[in-house]
């Protein structure tokens, strides 16, 4: 009997047209001789499958099922790759934990503190060997904030949503004349505001999942951007990054990275597949965390896919693995 699997995505942000493309990915290369798949979409208030003739069939939310030709279908389990909320910030994790249905990423609890970005780094900055830039969270935006910035922190500055994906609302500030429009477009997107100190280094972005009983890291990818920095454009819009996997990296600095990053899986209890974005630091060659990504993309310019051919696998056979880990009892 093949699996029933949900293919969650959609969501209640911007980052929904990053998860229907995923998603639309995921859903041709998955074993279908090992798994019958089925799409669900998830929007504010209608959630629904979209049958083969186009039909929306509603999601029963007692028990996570659908009615498909007469018959009830329940699902094995679920493969979300739903970015932002809810699939990224716990909440659909939460829900299917009280249903009792596994699924593909990390658990309610990792997943919500992970969205937030200035919390993640007060989990992790403990960890030997990693460096965070030092930065202000910001719960309002008022104008005193402007003095208290410049006072603390030294530009240019990174100002970013601090629950946010894909770069959506995130500037690069270089003069304090900027400040104010850059906080003003990151408090659009959410009410709590990451401002942080840049970090002049080269850029990468590791995958790293746990499955068959191991924690694998893959090879990094270097990102070298056309543009000021790896913003939302550069990560989906082809040939406006140049993605190098594996990444340009000695060998100490490649066992280094492995150290920290499989620490980093640990501290935070992830499960399934996450991306965490890094910089090595010019002048000194420090790991410098950036930030994680529980629920990585999956498009065709997506990094994890290169990372994972980058070993020999297909990655249908990642997906393979993504699945079975979720039956897997703790």
């Amino acid at each position: 009997m093949k699996k029933k699997i949900a293919l969650v995505t959609g969501g209640f942000t911007g980052e929904s047209v990053v998860s229907l493309k995923s998603a639309a990915v995921v859903e041709r290369t998955i074993d279908k001789s090992r798994y019958d798949i089925f799409k669900i979409l998830v929007y504010p208030g209608d959630w629904y499958h979209e049958a083969a003739d186009g039909q929306k069939v509603p999601v029963d939310l007692n028990d996570f099922s659908i009615q498909v030709e007469g018959k009830k279908i329940t699902f094995d389990g679920v493969f979300n790759i739903l970015h932002g909320s809810p699939g990224e910030d716990g909440k659909l994790a939460g829900y299917f934990d009280m249903l009792g249905i596994p699924y593909t990423t990390c658990d309610a609890l990792t997943s919500a503190i992970t969205m937030n970005k200035g919390y993640t780094k007060a989990i992790v900055q403990d960890i030997p060997e990693l460096f965070v830039a030092r930065s202000i969270q910001l719960f309002e935006n008022k104008v005193e904030n402007l003095e208290m910035i410049q006072k603390e922190l030294r530009f240019p500055l990174f100002v970013k949503p601090n629950n946010g994906g894909s770069s959506i609302g995130m500037s690069k500030v270089k003069v304090p004349s900027e400040l104010q429009e850059a906080l003003d477009k990151a408090f659009a997107e959410d009410n709590q505001v990451l401002v942080e100190e840049f970090v002049s280094g080269r850029e990468f972005s590791i995958g790293v999942y746990h499955a068959k009983g191991k924690t694998t890291v893959l090879p990094a990818t270097e990102i070298i951007s056309s543009k000021e920095f790896f913003d939302f454009e550069a990560k989906y819009s082809p040939g406006v990054t140049e993605e190098i996997t594996p990444g340009r990296m000695s060998e100490e600095e490649t066992e280094r990275v492995k150290r920290i990053i499989e620490r980093v899986y640990q501290k935070l209890n992830c499960k399934g597949a996450v991306r965490i974005d890094y910089f090595l630091e010019y002048e000194t060659d420090k790991f410098y965390f950036i930030e994680i990504n529980t629920v990585p993309g999956q498009t065709e310019t997506s990094l994890i896919s290169q990372q994972v051919r980058a070993i020999g696998m297909e990655v249908k056979d990642f997906y393979n693995e993504l699945i079975e880990e979720m039956f897997t009892p703790t």
